[in-house]
């Protein structure tokens, strides 16, 4: 994974340096409003979107009505879609309800636990990315340069082709919990786990004792549990 993301990294750089002197195809668009209402004007017309969205719609209320009513609409009409979400949306039992709506219209989601930056492609003509990638920052820019869409199409099928499905049962640990299983699957032991969170060894058997509980895990000589709970970290059924 990483070595394709770096090749990505590369392919940006090599785009970049082709486009240096050459007039670039990207709008700096400061005003939310106007944001807004380029993305309602490409979501009424254009044939596909690809969406991440790493925390979920930041909306609330009368907006996020209409954004979710648009959706609604766009899928109607046929337009096809798919959204990677970060996994923290999955706690949120508002968000998870949304998604899980739109998900069964066919706005098809997955779910990724690393970091994503907020991206938005239409066909393979605009795409809107944040003007600062921090979540909730104003502004965005409007990229209709054909290379600089195409590295960010790569990026975001990288992203889909690793992430899990929506409908995927996981197993939902508590933050600790994750942690700890996160450093298990570094290779640490019981020991190490504690030293490097600052809790007694103890406290780490309870965790991983209700890790092994939540992942409904066997228990016998011929099974090792540690592994298991590894294992199933890594699919992504352990969150």
């Amino acid at each position: 994974m990483e070595a394709s993301l770096d090749q990505l990294a590369r392919r940006l750089e090599e785009v970049v340096g082709e486009l240096r002197g050459v007039p670039v195809d990207v709008a700096r668009l400061e005003d939310g409003e106007r944001v807004r209402q380029e993305i309602t004007r490409l979501v009424a017309t254009s044939r596909e979107l690809r969406a991440m969205q790493p925390l979920g719609s930041p909306e609330q209320g009368r907006e996020e009505q209409r954004s979710r009513r648009q959706v609604l609409d766009a899928l109607a009409r046929g337009m096809r879609m798919r959204t990677v979400v970060h996994a923290s949306v999955l706690d949120d039992e508002r968000k998870l309800a949304r998604l899980r709506e739109l998900h069964a219209a066919g706005d098809l989601h997955r779910v990724v636990d690393e970091p994503i930056q907020q991206l938005l492609v239409f066909d393979r003509e605009a795409a809107f990315v944040r003007i600062t990638p921090v979540l909730r920052s104003p502004g965005a820019l409007l990229i209709r340069q054909q290379s600089l869409i195409s590295v960010l199409i790569d990026l975001f099928e990288q992203t889909w082709d690793r992430a899990r499905e929506v409908t995927e049962p996981t197993a939902r640990l508590s933050p600790r919990e994750r942690e700890v299983l996160a450093l298990i699957a570094e290779g640490r032991s019981n020991a190490a786990v504690a030293r490097a969170l600052s809790i007694s060894e103890a406290a780490v058997g309870k965790h991983v004792a209700g890790v092994f509980a939540k992942l409904d895990l066997p228990s016998g000589d011929d099974v090792n549990r540690r592994v298991l709970a590894v294992l199933a970290y890594q699919r992504g059924a352990a969150r």
